[in-house]
């Protein structure tokens, strides 16, 4: 199960996570094993692009439960506090 440790903040969807990689604040990038592969690829082509490191999540419901949302979630995003 994901824990987000303090001094971090999450950003939870795709969009999100496309412009905290492409700022340079993200700090590791979560990724749902069962996201749609055509959603996720430019992100991760983005994230090795901006040496980002991907850790995979089993479901997409996992990944939302881990954000604390009641949905499943594609993506997520920890970036530093003061981001």
């Amino acid at each position: 199960m994901l824990e987000i440790a303090s001094g971090y903040n999450l950003r939870v969807g795709v969009k999100q996570s496309y412009k905290a990689v492409t700022s340079g604040k993200a700090v590791v990038l979560y990724i749902a094993k069962d996201a749609e592969q055509h959603v996720i690829r430019p992100l991760v082509e983005l994230a090795a692009q901006f040496s980002v490191p991907i850790e995979y999540i089993d479901t997409m419901k996992e990944l939302g439960k881990a954000c604390k949302i009641d949905v499943g979630a594609a993506t997520a995003v920890l970036m530093n506090q003061e981001s």
